[in-house]
């Protein structure tokens, strides 16, 4: 399936991608439970700005190896310089990583194998779509450690309720993976062994339909997010007429009213 092998730094973070634009990265550090200490986080955000600039992107994929998915912050790293500049460094590093998902031009998939915790959870919250094996397990548990996980908590009430988020976020409690899709954390919960065939199932849906339309709804679904009603509604409207001028969308709608299937530009 892969046609190319991005290298990263020591390998702490495999990545490929295939003939079609598929790029798969893997969190590939089992020994610490993929943490993301800050060669990882260096490593995903070259990948991300990697996988900006590729104009034949359509998706990307974010996998781990060994048993959790992510096991949040290193915090060995974090107590070893116990100094303000030094933390404030490595949260504005591990934000900018999280936006560059947000930012991407091509949807995110969680593919979700074991335990994610913390800022591991938050990686699940803020990838576009997640599947979790059904033994999978997922905290914001900073707390039990005397660390409220602040940073984790933008994205997870973006997903979830409100007093869901904080419960979670208050006791240090993990969830399930069913009640991980019941909140809105995750999308679909699977066996392990039917993790690929719902992540293949995705990429294949996203890869048949016109990349222009993908991108532009990617992009207006967060920006009016974050939007009065109103405003919303200007910029959706906007977006819309863009799109509907665009020639994947007018070869959509002449198919449609010709009764064939259509032929995408790309």
């Amino acid at each position: 399936m892969t046609d190319s092998t991005v290298p990263t730094g020591a390998d702490v973070l495999l990545h490929e991608r295939d003939a079609r634009g598929v790029h798969r990265l893997t969190l590939n550090q089992a020994s610490t439970f993929n943490t993301l200490g800050e060669d990882m986080l260096h490593a995903l955000q070259n990948a991300l700005h990697q996988i900006a600039q590729d104009e034949h992107a359509r998706v990307v994929v974010l996998a781990a190896a060994g048993k959790a998915f992510c096991a949040g912050h290193n915090l060995k790293e974090m107590r070893a310089q116990p100094e303000m500049a030094y933390y404030q460094k490595l949260f504005a590093q591990c934000t900018r990583m999280m936006l560059s998902i947000q930012n991407l031009p091509v949807p995110v998939i969680a593919r979700v194998q074991g335990v994610a915790t913390a800022a591991g959870c938050q990686l699940v919250a803020q990838c576009d779509l997640a599947v979790a094996a059904e033994t999978a397990r997922f905290g914001v548990n900073g707390i039990d450690v005397g660390l409220f996980c602040a940073t984790p908590s933008v994205p997870l009430v973006r997903n979830m309720h409100a007093k869901q988020a904080m419960e979670m976020l208050l006791t240090g409690g993990f969830i399930n993976a069913q009640e991980a899709s019941q909140r809105g954390l995750i999308n679909r919960v699977s066996p392990p062994e039917g993790l690929d065939a719902q992540v293949n199932e995705w990429v294949d849906s996203i890869l048949s339909k016109p990349r222009e339309a993908v991108r532009m709804g990617k992009a207006l679904f967060y920006k009016q997010r974050e939007m009065g009603i109103e405003a919303a509604y200007q910029l959706a409207g906007q977006t819309m007429a863009c799109n509907m001028m665009h020639a994947d969308a007018q070869e959509g709608v002449q198919a449609f009213i010709d009764k064939r299937s259509p032929a995408w530009r790309a």
